[in-house]
């Protein structure tokens, strides 16, 4: 996972490699007291990463993490599951109005890295239930799109 954040920032242009990795458990399992997890699984593989050469913090607490992330203390991170990553992911892109009761803005590109091909994707899913009703927003397609064109002008050969 973390060769594969590397090469997708360095794919998509990013000057800040470093990398942070979110804990799993609460302050990242605080030397145990919360699960050895942290300690045990996740350590390792940052030093391991690290004596590779890679620019990688971690574990980090994830309450404390995605906030630097989101103020460029890395250029990238390492979530342990789906909604650990994606609610400060969303936070960030998703913008609510309260007036219309409605989101006024999604943006936010899904990239799968790892596979043969370029994939992103728009990251609110179907939005199967505004289908037809003109209040789409058409912004993370846009960046989806870009971020597809970003990848492809820098795929290794």
């Amino acid at each position: 996972m973390i060769e594969l954040l590397r090469k997708g920032l360095t794919s998509l242009g990013k000057t800040n490699l470093k990398i942070g990795v979110a804990g799993l458990n609460p302050h990242a399992g605080d030397s145990g007291l919360f699960g050895t997890e942290d300690d045990q699984e996740i350590l390792p593989a940052v030093e391991e990463a690290r004596n590779r050469g890679y620019d990688i913090e971690g574990p980090v607490p994830p309450d404390t993490m995605f906030a630097k992330a989101a103020m460029g203390a890395y250029g990238g991170v390492v979530a342990m599951y789906h909604d650990q990553g994606h609610i400060p992911f969303k936070l960030a892109g998703f913008k609510w109005d309260a007036e219309k009761q409605q989101m006024e803005s999604v943006k936010g590109v899904n990239i799968t890295l790892g596979l043969p091909i370029i994939r992103t994707s728009v990251d609110h899913g179907t939005a199967f239930e505004i289908a037809g009703k003109g209040i789409a927003s058409p912004d993370a397609m846009v960046l989806a799109i870009e971020s597809a064109v970003q990848l492809s002008n820098n795929k290794e050969n």
